[in-house]
C-alpha cells in the first residue's frame, strides 16, 4: 500500500470519528485538538517503548507497541492533510 492510499483510508476514518462528534458533541475537534490528541499518543508511545527496553512496567507488549505507532502514523496522515502538507513531496534544505 502506497502513501496516498494510507491518506485515504485514514481520512475515511477521521471523518467517521468527525461524524460521531458531531452527534455527540455538536462539534468536531479543531486541528489544535486534534493535534494535541496526537501528542497523547506519543506520550502514550513513549511509555510504552521504555517498558519494552525494560525502564517501566505497561501492561500490553508488543501489541500495545504496534497499535500506538500506528494511532501515531494515523495522526500525521490525518494532520498533513489539515494543514496541506503533500507528504510525497520532496523536501529541500533540510538539516
Amino acid at each position: 500500500m502506497d502513501l496516498n492510499e494510507l491518506q485515504r483510508r485514514a481520512l475515511r476514518i477521521h471523518d467517521l470519528y468527525d461524524e460521531l462528534n458531531l452527534r455527540e458533541r455538536g462539534r468536531v475537534w479543531t486541528r489544535e485538538e486534534f493535534m494535541l490528541g496526537f501528542v497523547g499518543d506519543v506520550g502514550d508511545l513513549a511509555k510504552i517503548v521504555m517498558a519494552q527496553e525494560g525502564a517501566r512496567d505497561m501492561p500490553g507488549g508488543r501489541a500495545a507497541l504496534e497499535h500506538e505507532i500506528a494511532d501515531c502514523l494515523w495522526s500525521v496522515l490525518v494532520l498533513a492533510h489539515r494543514y496541506n502538507v503533500d507528504l510525497n513531496a520532496p523536501r529541500t534544505g533540510l538539516t
